[in-house]
């Protein structure tokens, strides 16, 4: 009777722990699924540079607590391709709105692969009188002296480069007024940039508008101060001088015959 009592007391015991345990795993799981649960946003999957455009292979999906919001997180890759950093991300770090330029206003966004943005300094006069405009061509021209010329000259350093910003404006306004700025940006290969940064140390840098449809270029040679101002170019040389005193005619001896006695004499001037 009583091994029948204990095995009872037992099995009850076993029964009562047992749904214990189960209730208990029970809202332990759902405790743990409630604070593991997750949203997938747009991350780094490589190290990213500021003004890096965004490409597919760049991108990759990370989870995220959703007890964390993540103001500013994109579930869709596809809407962040094609648009340029602004400051640095590494591997992982979710990718924010306000890590991004304005989607059609970032200037990276209008550099082909192989070309160079430079600004270049202005004023209402080099600039045009303000009538340069985000996507205007113009001729870039230098004024300088050098050691061989001495009189100034003014050369033609680059043809029919396109203007990307000016100032911060990288859109043509639609008003189409003009307006001073300070520093003009212009699309440029890196050759071309070596040799306008060069010519800006040199002299002042100039502007010459052109029209859109013009794709021609000149080869004109620079044009000096005597060439603008006759007289003002240097002395003609020793060399030159005597040419031409060689091809000057000259007249004609003037003689003076003395006599003396039965004598005549002749002296040519």
């Amino acid at each position: 009777m009583m091994k029948r009592r204990l095995t009872l007391a037992f099995l009850i015991a076993l029964l009562v722990s047992g749904g214990c345990t189960f209730l208990l795993s029970r809202k332990l799981r759902l405790h743990s699924a409630a604070t593991v649960a997750t949203e997938q946003y747009v991350a780094a999957a490589v190290p990213l540079e500021a003004g890096e455009v965004l490409q597919a292979d760049k991108l990759k999906m990370i989870s995220w607590p959703v007890s964390v919001p993540l103001q500013g997180a994109s579930a869709k890759p596809q809407d962040l391709i094609g648009r340029s950093l602004l400051y640095p991300l590494a591997v992982g770090a979710p990718i924010l709105d306000r890590d991004l330029a304005i989607p059609g206003t970032g200037l990276t966004t209008k550099i082909p692969d192989g070309m160079r943005a430079l600004a270049l300094r202005s004023d209402e006069v080099v600039g045009v009188a303000g009538f340069l405009f985000p996507g205007s061509h113009v001729d870039v021209l230098v004024t300088y002296r050098s050691t061989t010329a001495p009189e100034p000259a003014t050369a033609t350093v680059l043809q029919n480069v396109e203007v990307l910003a000016a100032g911060s404006q990288v859109q043509p306004t639609l008003d189409g007024k003009p307006s001073s700025v300070n520093v003009v940006t212009v699309l440029v290969t890196p050759n071309d940039a070596e040799r306008v940064v060069l010519a800006s140390t040199q002299g002042t840098i100039h502007f010459v508008l052109r029209n859109g449809a013009d794709q021609g270029e000149v080869n004109d040679p620079p044009v000096g101060l005597s060439q603008l101002i006759p007289g003002t170019g240097p002395a003609i040389s020793s060399v030159k001088s005597a040419a031409i005193h060689r091809r000057i005619k000259r007249a004609p001896p003037e003689v003076v015959e003395t006599v003396i006695g039965n004598k005549v004499s002749g002296v040519s001037f």
